[in-house]
C-alpha cells in the first residue's frame, strides 16, 4: 500500500488496505489485548464491533458469550471474519453487516459498542461520537485507536492523518458527564498485533458506561 498523510478512509482505500493485507497473508491478526484487560468483566450481550475488518475483536466477543455485529466497509475483510467465524465454531453468535459506518446506523441500540482502529472517511472524533449514539442505556462503550502524537513504526503508520487519531481529553469531552460514567480512560504502550511488522505503539483507551 502507497502511505499518504492525505488519503481518505473510503471504501476503496480500504477494499485495497484487505486485499494487500490477505494477500501477505498478515490479515489474520489475533485480537487486541485491550479487550481482556479492559471487558473481561462484563458479562455477555448484544454487541456490536464497529470497523471490524477481518473479525479478530468480534470473534472474541463471540467466544467469550456475546452476541455480536461486525460492520465493516470491506466486502473482502467481512468475508475472511465470517470464515473465521466458521472455523472457530461461533458462527451462530456473530453476524456481519458491510457498511459505511459514517452513513449506516442501526435499528436498536447495543449492550455494548466497541472499535478497535476503525478508520472510517470522517475526522476520528466525529466517528466516536456517532458510534456512542449507539449504546443502549446500561450498556458500554469502548474505544481503542491510535494516539495522538505517537504513530508508531508499522510500515502503514504514515498513512494516520492527525484527524484519524485522539486523545484521551478529546473522546471524554465527547462524553457528557450527566449522560456516560468513565470507566477507564488511559494511554498504553502496546506491542503491534501485526505479525509482519513487529513494533511498539502508544493507544488511546477509553470505556465509559452510558447512565440509564
Amino acid at each position: 500500500m502507497t502511505t499518504s498523510s492525505h488519503h481518505t478512509f473510503d471504501r476503496a482505500y480500504w477494499e485495497q488496505h484487505w486485499d494487500e493485507s490477505i494477500l501477505r497473508g498478515s490479515h489474520r491478526t489475533p485480537p487486541h489485548p485491550h479487550l481482556e484487560t479492559f471487558l473481561s468483566d462484563l458479562a455477555p450481550g448484544i454487541a456490536l464491533e464497529a470497523g471490524c475488518g477481518t473479525g479478530a475483536e468480534a470473534l472474541w466477543l463471540a467466544e467469550h458469550g456475546w452476541r455480536v455485529t461486525g460492520a465493516d466497509i470491506s466486502a473482502g475483510a467481512l468475508a475472511v471474519a465470517a470464515e473465521r467465524a466458521r472455523a472457530a465454531g461461533v458462527a451462530n453468535r456473530a453476524t456481519w453487516i458491510e457498511a459505511d459506518l459514517g452513513t449506516w446506523a442501526p435499528e436498536t441500540g447495543f449492550d455494548l459498542v466497541s472499535t478497535h482502529f476503525a478508520h472510517p472517511a470522517m475526522p476520528q472524533l466525529n466517528f466516536y461520537r456517532r458510534i456512542a449514539e449507539w449504546v443502549a442505556p446500561g450498556g458500554t462503550l469502548f474505544i481503542a485507536g491510535h494516539a495522538t502524537g505517537h504513530h508508531g513504526n508499522h510500515p502503514d503508520a504514515n498513512a494516520h492523518p492527525i484527524e484519524a487519531t485522539a486523545t484521551i481529553e478529546g473522546i471524554i469531552a465527547l462524553l457528557p458527564a450527566e449522560e456516560w460514567s468513565i470507566v477507564a480512560a488511559e494511554e498504553v504502550n502496546l506491542a503491534s498485533v501485526h505479525a509482519d511488522a513487529p513494533t511498539h505503539r502508544r493507544d488511546v483507551v477509553v470505556r465509559a458506561s452510558r447512565i440509564g
